[in-house]
């Protein structure tokens, strides 16, 4: 992706099951689930630039020991300083202690059956230590701890945060994560407090009840109570000071999660590759986790996937598929691949077909496999072109050296454009920042003949056009091609994202900019102000009311239309070449991601009413010349 953008976090959830001396005796170490929870965070670090932090419970410790152990870091080294903190505890121990479970879970911290990781990629606020998961509320008793951690945006923290203050709580702080950690814990006192009123009265001692309400509480009903206002995209994993774990998904499924469990181990991961290298598991063995489902881990180790909220239509976020996700599951590089490949028509209409006179290349490194999808789809339509030059040729043309000449055509594929990952820019002044940021790409020069050849360039998004027009167009334009073609394997982005993408202020995104310029260029921009009368009008109504106010203005005019104004406004005007820009339709999105319908950001189609809510407070904003969030 040319634009950078901050997106989805990161989890990782572990659940031993089985006594640390059989991971000693096994696999020669007592430190197993640490070292698979390091290796399931590393395998997922694309998801985490912000920063990381893990937690472990001891189930079964003493009274009067420490049970619970985080460790949290926003260090530019985030992932080496939060283990190398972590494995510090173990470095200097004799064979004897290290080797030795009981020692180790008795006298160590981060020695547990119970792990939770996590990687931060802030949408937005401070990145500060505090607001790195997991996040941790204490009590005395043991049951009524809870630690959370999660990927997920909820566009009703207003009014989740004045429930909690209806019910008597004063929460630090009016944050998703924190309200959404209030929330939790709000409903798992009211489970323990009520399991404990219901056996009082049997004569137990205190100490039995705990063990009743560790063998009886009820987590399915406790996060469906939980939940039932939650408005947005989430995976939420949490883990309660008893042993009790938890790992639930939003109705709509919009943001990942799998799971895998056999004897040994339970495991709750965002993408499924990491599961599949860290336990050498075959992909057919790790589920994903059903919209609107839990998946829970008992004290006792009785694993289950149970519903907690009534599932809705399924809009599982296309963005996972086309970008964020890491492109070693099986299902994304084929969705990632037809998404080029339904492209490649279009591309060649854009070059005439003209093979000679084309060079094909990608915006390193994201998009190379929808290049590699396109170069096939191209290779395929060649392939009818020359049988069709064959079969007319006449009978004094038939001979070798026709024939060579037809079968040697293909597409001229170069790596042209290199990202050049040591470039810096943090450290320049205002004045020479632009000019930085201009370089950070290079490219490959003498392969481009100078006003001959056009140039086809394989992005898989663009958001703000920023980078395309200051660095990447520019730069190539230095090759002298006589025409460059930027293709977008995903849709034009026309709304914003509130469910875990920082793509929130609509004036931000170059489809919506250029939606606004052809509006003014063609008289119609009182419908600009229409629009925001009618967003005005919605503004106090229950979000369940409130529709997509923005959507209809796309409709003035062509998809074609809105990607010509976006190519005009990406060109740099000192260049020579002509800059064309084809995008991947929704259509096309839809049949190469089928499962994965989650579209919203393309098409005003959210899948939650808080999406529309969102949308028209971001055109609100845009209307009003406020630069900040929606959400």
């Amino acid at each position: 992706m040319s634009d950078a953008i901050k997106h989805e976090c990161g989890i990782a959830l572990i659940r031993l099951l089985k006594p640390l001396e059989y991971y000693q005796e096994k696999y020669g170490t007592s430190l197993y689930g640490l070292n698979k929870l390091k290796l399931l965070m590393q395998k997922q670090r694309n998801r985490g630039q912000d920063g990381a932090g893990m937690a472990t419970i001891k189930i079964g410790a003493e009274p009067g020991t420490k049970y619970i152990s985080r460790r949290r870091s926003n260090a530019p080294n985030y992932m080496s300083d939060l283990f190398d903190g972590v494995y510090r505890r173990f470095k200097d121990l004799p064979p004897e202690k290290l080797n030795d479970p009981h020692y180790l879970k008795a006298n160590l911290p981060y020695t547990g059956e119970l792990l939770l990781g996590h990687l931060r990629y802030g949408t937005h606020g401070e990145n500060v230590i505090e607001t790195c998961h997991p996040f941790l509320r204490q009590n005395n008793w043991v049951s009524r701890n809870l630690i959370l951690a999660g990927n997920f945006n909820l566009t009703n923290v207003d009014e989740l945060f004045d429930e909690l203050v209806e019910l008597g709580q004063s929460p630090k702080e009016k944050s998703d994560t924190v309200t959404v950690l209030e929330k939790i814990g709000h409903f798992l006192d009211d489970e323990v407090q009520r399991l404990h009123t219901w056996f009082k009265p049997d004569g137990y001692t205190n100490n039995e009840i705990n063990d009743l309400i560790f063998k009886n509480l009820d987590v399915q009903r406790l996060l469906r109570r939980a939940s039932k206002k939650f408005d947005g995209g989430y995976v939420m994993a949490g883990l309660i000071g008893h042993g009790d774990a938890f790992v639930l998904r939003d109705p709509n499924g919009i943001r990942p999660a799998f799971y895998y469990y056999d004897d040994e181990i339970a495991v709750v991961a965002s993408e499924r590759p990491a599961i599949q290298t860290v336990l050498d598991v075959h992909h057919s063995k790790v589920s994903e986790l059903k919209p609107g489902h839990a998946f829970i881990v008992k004290r006792d180790g009785q694993v289950s996937e149970k519903p907690f909220i009534d599932p809705k239509p399924r809009a599982a976020c296309s963005f996972e598929r086309i970008y964020f996700s890491r492109g070693t599951d099986r299902d994304i590089y084929l969705e990632r691949k037809k998404l080029g490949e339904l492209l490649a028509d279009k591309v060649l209409e854009a070059v005439d077909y003209d093979f000679d006179r084309t060079v094909f290349s990608f915006i390193p490194n994201t998009a190379e496999t929808a290049f590699l999808g396109m170069i096939q789809g191209i290779e395929r339509r060649l392939d009818d072109i020359k049988k069709e030059k064959i079969v007319n040729l006449t009978e004094k043309e038939l001979n070798s050296k026709k024939l060579e000449k037809i079968l040697s055509l293909k597409p001229r594929v170069e790596k042209l454009v290199v990202k050049d990952a040591k470039q810096r820019t943090f450290i320049a002044d205002t004045t020479s920042r632009g000019a930085m940021v201009s370089h950070v790409y290079d490219v490959t020069y003498g392969i481009v003949e100078n006003e001959r050849d056009t140039l086809v360039l394989m992005d898989d998004s663009i958001v703000r056009g920023t980078t395309m027009r200051d660095s990447i167009i520019r730069i190539v334009s230095r090759l002298r091609p006589k025409k460059i073609v930027i293709v977008s394997s995903a849709p034009q982005i026309r709304f914003p994202d509130c469910y875990g993408i920082d793509m929130s202020k609509m004036g931000e995104f170059v489809a919506f900019r250029a939606l606004v310029e052809l509006l003014k260029e063609n008289g119609k921009e009182n419908l600009l102000q229409e629009a925001y009368e009618r967003c005005k009008q919605m503004e106090n109504l229950p979000k369940e009311q409130i529709t997509n106010a923005v959507a209809s203005l796309y409709n003035e005019f062509s998809y074609e239309c809105v990607s010509q104004k976006i190519a005009q406004i990406i060109s740099p005007d000192d260049i020579k070449p002509k800059v064309e820009v084809i995008y991947q339709t929704i259509d096309g999105l839809q049949e190469a991601c089928p499962n994965n319908n989650g579209d919203w950001y393309f098409s005003g189609n959210y899948p939650t009413p808080g999406g529309n809510k969102v949308v028209n407070k971001a055109f609100v904003n845009y209307m009003e010349g406020k630069n900040e969030r929606a959400y």
